[in-house]
């Protein structure tokens, strides 16, 4: 390779060709030159000594104190001694071990790294020619020598030429070309430089700016030669090997040909990713025709593989990503899908796979790219005539065994199936069946690695670690397949519910295989591993897709009613006493029950079904152990009576009197049915009630069912109970738990009566309401005056049960915090604290703590204790939820109560800085934040300023205390931790005084902060594809913003509070304080939304503006920099120069990372300019005007 002369004569160095060799020139200057005689016989004793201390280090046996006084001198030798150039030479030598070798190498780079400098000239031009003399002569054969070694002497290369090159050394390439001379070692070592250099300045740019800028813009303007010969060391090596492989007597010459080929395609892929688009399309493409046809090398296929993905997951403009579509055509496809075929071999190989895995990435971002390219309506790329061979390409992988394999495809067959232009391609729509066909196999639950019950365990084994593993990605993947199934069963509603239905109707008709291992004499039922369970979930998840996609999509007058309605009454008819199994037929039923809308007479049995579903008979006693199946059956049955009442209203209704007898003969059964199971009833009736548009029969039917319950929760008995934790702890029956033996739970009838009224009363505040039209509200009697505003009073016709009750939830909630009173918890001991601790569900979920891959098929048999802590739990929660719900619901009569505010301040605050951290974010969330929502804004004084402003300084006093702890806590000595359980229990406290920090955060931005395109509470954006969504033709994918979008504005009540004097200054100060709690998600939520309307107005008001330049180490230029930059952008700014803005801003003042604070710092100088800008001079004023035909004077004189 010849190079452009940007050379500096700066040294003795031989003038010649460019290509003069380095023994000549060493031979001249006698190798490296000792500074004097004493220290060349200096070198032989001190090497010797390095040897034995190298050898001291690395023996196994050596004793602990010889290593370190070692690994002591070897690290004074290389910061101290003289004679390191010269040692390290000859410690490289390759007669020598590997190890010493290595250390010499070693010895070269530190000099080059931290004493170039101090170097004179003539020794850096002596240095590098030893190096690369000792690359031409002092290696061993390729398949000798250690890859350690070629990656030290690699290194060393680069190191210089990231000082020296192109300005002192312009020669390097042409001396790089002569090593490839020399031999496949030499040869396959520039291909590491090569690869190297490329990582070192493009991809990790660690070296000065200039320097990068100079070495970059080099490699740039000399990249057609650099490509080239690349290329051309590719191409000889593989044409060697290909030649020599099949010669016995060649193997080691080919497989030394062969490392040669497999080091030219790895530097190829560090170089593909960065350079021109046209150097990889040069000679028609010759690059990739290479690429493709070494897919079907076996010992290259994986390296040319990935150089393949490389090229085809390029950025940047559309335009020059056109070319890519060669690799659309016959034969590139055939040889990929070739390439597939013969890795998918019976003997998994985990090199074959991993060749899988990257033919699979490889196929799916080529339909990235021809989704970019064909959105774009200014490019006008044409669909590619072979798309459907590209389609059965990509569906050779969704079908594979391999369950990674089949999800890596499902976001490019959603991408695909949501693209304006492809969406409606035919190729594409007669692939949907087939798409269809294979999804209904990939969502079956099997590959568990522990398992062999399917091909795909063995490549299960291979990619996840433990069945929780696998389970946990096949949840995530089933998802993404089912949001994948909608989409395509959008394009195609019809074909896919023949599928559903065809699947359906096998699974009604197939007898039931419990499994081998599950059926017991007398016993036939299934377990979450039999196969027709498995089987029953793939296709009722499926039937779910797709039938919510059918009544989406197509208009009512073309739904297939014949076809729905016998597939209806099939699931109808179908018998079965398996629990497991009858739990999907009542979700299948509930996915076609939109059918029923078509042809009602079909209610009466749909509700006839579930009614029988939900007094599923029991295989035990209720009150010692529950069958899992038999619980959830019931659970199903319910919800899915609830969803008919509520989604099919006008349809129940002339059927509600038989809905009303069947219910009251089922809630009177004492012990058919759970107190949840009959609460499920009482909504279903409620939610069926509303239909009769009528106060007063709404009202009766309330009276009804929870009048006789309400009684009894405000007898005088119960209102004793609820008087104070003594009484109340007696009452329960908790006091049980005092003792160490189980005894007779006497308090379980009182339990089981307020957990049934408590969730009967959710149920109603819940579920009862006016009719939405306001002639038929104003009709049925519900509107009771009109407010200041003209707008309709409406009266809840559960109101008066709610009202008369309401005392007694107070007095509860207030009873149930006084629980955590220490001499109430002293008293009863470490047994009842347990029952007021948090559930173990919820504490597993909170922790992340995996679930069990498969569940088991029995609940475990329940104690006092864990009664009593399930009973706390949810009574608690009840309570919250109905005082919560009052709000929206009930708005008049409940805000209409005097004293309100005082009265919830004394009951569900009392006790407050006892109560624990769970229970406090749930009277938040779930009681305060719908309370303050709802309110009207004439209550504003009277309710919302005396609970939210004592409310607002309580939360920060409490979470800057806690906050305080956890930051203690992380300084304090690993010898405090002395017990496992404590450190999983403070881990779980400093979980809980974060969800409780972001809830503090979500309810003050909830109160105050209203935006115009998406609410406050939104978790994200949207992660589904849009139609029209596809590759960016930008630099960069913008997938976050640093402020969310949407104008900001405040709410009514947030003008209202920041205008309130006492309680604006709190809620600013909990609104930033955020900022110093050390949880992420907390953070930036009130940076974005609380803090941000505050910051952005921080350059017009000096206060703030100086605030910002109290911090240290925070330049006036840079700041204002990045007010201009980013407060108010000429135009759109990227995510990254956004965070490289704001880094340089607060490099100061964070200093350096902890990982660099004590590393030796690198110094690599700036060597001259390349290019230097050429100042335009001034023309001179007379030359110009003495060039006009008449002077410009003379037009201005008289």
């Amino acid at each position: 390779m010849r190079e452009g002369s940007h050379a500096v004569d700066w040294g003795r160095r031989r003038s010649g060709a460019a290509g003069s060799s380095h023994t000549e020139r060493l031979r001249e200057r006698g190798a490296w030159e000792p500074q004097s005689p004493a220290m060349d016989e200096q070198v032989p004793a001190l090497c010797e000594q390095l040897v034995r201390a190298v050898t001291v280090m690395l023996e196994p046996e050596s004793r602990q104190e010889y290593r370190l006084e070692a690994l002591k001198f070897c690290e004074e030798f290389k910061e101290r001694s003289p004679l390191c150039v010269p040692c390290g030479l000859q410690l490289s030598n390759r007669s020598h071990s590997p190890c010493v070798r290595h250390f010499g190498l070693h010895v070269l780079e530190h000099v080059i790294k931290f004493r170039w400098n101090d170097m004179s000239r003539e020794e850096k031009v002596c240095l590098k020619d030893s190096v690369m003399d000792l690359i031409s002569h002092g290696m061993h054969p390729i398949l000798e020598e250690e890859s350690h070694i070629k990656d030290m002497m690699a290194r060393i290369v680069v190191e210089m030429a990231k000082r020296e090159w192109p300005q002192h050394w312009p020669d390097l390439l042409n001396e790089l070309d002569s090593l490839t001379r020399v031999g496949e070692a030499q040869t396959e070592l520039v291909m590491f430089i090569l690869l190297r250099l490329a990582e070192d300045v493009v991809t990790f740019q660690n070296l000065p700016t200039q320097r990068r800028r100079d070495i970059q813009t080099t490699m740039t303007q000399k990249m057609d030669v650099l490509f080239a010969f690349m290329l051309n060391i590719l191409q000889q090596s593989v044409q060697q090997y290909q030649h020599l492989k099949t010669d016995p007597a060649n193997s080691v010459k080919a497989q030394g040909m062969c490392r040669v080929a497999v080091a030219s395609l790895k530097t190829l892929a560090g170089y593909i990713d960065w350079v021109a688009i046209t150097h990889i399309m040069a000679d028609n493409c010759k690059l990739l025709g290479m690429l493709c046809v070494l897919l079907s090398e076996p010992e290259l296929q994986l390296e040319a593989a990935e150089c393949l993905l490389i090229a085809v997951s390029r950025k940047g403009k559309l335009e020059d990503r056109i070319p890519l579509l060669i690799l659309f055509g016959d034969e590139a496809i055939e040889y990929i899908l070739s390439v597939a075929q013969m890795a998918d071999t019976e003997t998994l190989e985990e090199k074959r796979y991993i060749l899988l895995k990257r033919i699979c990435q490889l196929i799916c971002t080529l339909g990235t790219q021809i989704c970019a390219l064909t959105q774009s309506p200014d490019l006008k790329v044409n669909v590619p005539g072979n798309f459907n061979k590209y389609l059965e390409t990509l569906l050779s992988f969704t079908r594979h065994a391999s369950q990674f394999l089949t999800s890596s495809t499902i976001l490019t067959w959603g991408t695909i199936f949501r693209h304006e232009v492809l969406s409606r391609h035919p190729q594409l729509l007669a692939a949907i069946p087939d798409f269809l066909r294979s999804s209904m196999v990939s969502i079956v639950r099997v590959g568990f690695p522990s398992k062999d019950n399917s091909p795909s365990c063995k490549y299960s084994r291979m990619d996840y670690e433990s069945d929780e593993d696998f389970n946990g990605f096949f949840n995530s993947f089933r998802a993404l397949m089912g949001g994948v199934v909608r989409a395509a069963c959008y394009l195609d509603p019809h074909t896919g519910f023949c599928i559903a239905k065809e699947w359906l109707q096998f699974q009604l008709s197939a007898p039931l295989d419990p499994g081998p291992h599950n059926a017991q004499p007398g016993d036939a039922l299934c377990s979450p591993t039999s196969t027709s369970f498995l089987q029953w979930e793939a296709m009722t998840f499926f039937c779910e897709c797709v039938t919510s996609q059918l009544f989406r999509v197509v208009p009512k007058e073309e739904l297939p009613v014949a076809e729905g309605i016998g597939l209806l009454q099939q699931v109808l008819s179908y018998e079965t006493m398996d629990p497991l199994i009858l739990s999907f037929v009542l979700t299948n039923l509930s996915s076609l029950m939109p059918f029923i809308t078509c042809l009602s007479s079909y209610v009466p049995p749909v509700l006839s079904k579930l009614l029988d579903a939900i007094s599923f008979p029991l295989s035990g006693d209720m009150k010692v152990s529950k069958s899992r199946g038999e619980m959830n059956v019931r659970r199903h049955a319910n919800s899915s009576l609830i969803k008919v009442c509520r989604d099919y209203p006008e349809l129940v209704q002339p059927h509600f009197e038989q809905l009303h007898a069947r219910v009251t003969a089922l809630l009177g059964e004492e012990q058919l049915l759970t107190q949840m199971g009959k609460c499920a009833l009482m909504e279903a009736l409620i939610l069926a009630s509303n239909q009769f548009k009528s106060y007063d029969r709404q009202q009766v039917l309330l009276e009804e069912l929870i009048g006789p319950l309400v009684s009894g929760c405000v007898s005088e008995k119960t209102q004793r109970a609820f008087s104070g934790p003594d009484e109340f702890i007696y009452f329960v029956g908790a006091d049980i738990l005092m003792h160490q033996q189980e005894e007779e739970d006497r308090g379980a009838p009182s339990r089981s009566q307020l957990s049934l009224c408590t969730f009967a009363l959710l149920g109603m505040v819940k579920r009862s309401q006016w009719p939405t039209d306001p002639e038929e509200a104003k009709a049925g009697g519900f509107v009771i005056g009109y407010s200041a505003s003209g707008a309709p009073l409406l009266r809840n016709p559960g109101a008066r049960l709610l009202l008369k009750v309401l005392d007694s939830l107070l007095a509860l909630i207030r009873t149930m915090n006084n629980l955590y009173l220490p001499e109430v918890m002293g008293k009863m001991g470490d047994t009842f604290c347990k029952s007021l601790n948090m559930l173990a569900m919820d504490r597993k979920l909170l922790m992340g703590t995996s679930q069990s891959a498969i569940e088991d098929c029995d609940l475990p048999a329940k104690t006092n204790l864990s009664r009593i802590q399930f009973f706390f739990a949810s009574l608690f929660d009840n309570c919250c939820q109905i005082l919560g719900h009052c709000g929206p619901s009930m708005p008049h009569e409940f805000y209409s109560v005097p004293d309100l505010a005082s009265r919830l301040l004394s009951s569900v605050f009392t006790n407050a800085d006892n109560v624990p951290d769970y229970r406090l974010r749930l009277i938040l969330r779930v009681l305060v934040k719908p309370l303050i929502l709802s309110c009207p804004a004439e209550k504003y004084e009277s309710l919302v300023c005396p609970i939210l402003g004592p409310l607002i300084i309580y939360l920060y006093q409490r979470l800057s205390q806690k906050w305080l702890s956890i930051n203690q806590r992380t300084v304090v000595s690993e010898e405090d931790y002395t017990e496992e359980d404590s450190e999983c229990q403070e881990v779980l406290e400093e979980q809980l005084v974060r969800q409780l920090t972001r809830e503090v955060v979500d309810l003050i931005g909830s109160c105050c902060i209203a935006r115009k395109s998406n609410d406050f509470c939104a978790s994200g954006a949207d992660v589904g594809h849009s139609a029209g969504q596809a590759d960016g033709d930008e630099e960069e994918m913008m997938t976050t913003e640093a402020v969310a979008p949407g104008p900001i504005e405040l709410t009514e009540l947030g003008q209202f509070l920041l205008a309130n004097e006492e309680i604006s200054t709190s809620l600013l100060v909990i609104s930033f304080s955020p900022l110093v709690w050390k949880d992420t998600m907390a953070c930036q939520k009130a940076a974005s939304h609380l803090c941000w309307p505050l910051l952005k107005q921080r350059p017009q008001y000096p206060e703030l503006r100086g605030l910002m330049e109290q911090v240290p180490d925070v330049p006036r230029d840079s700041l204002e920099q990045f007010d201009a930059k980013l407060l108010a952008p000429p135009q759109k700014v990227g995510e990254k120069k956004r965070r490289e803005h704001f880094k340089k801003l607060i490099a100061g003042c964070i200093g350096k990372p902890l990982g660099e604070q004590f590393r030796k710092e690198v110094h690599i100088r700036n060597l001259p300019a390349l290019f230097k800008k050429k100042t335009k001079s001034a023309p001179d004023s007379d030359s110009v005007l003495s060039s006009c035909d008449s002077s410009l004077v003379a037009l201005f004189q008289p």
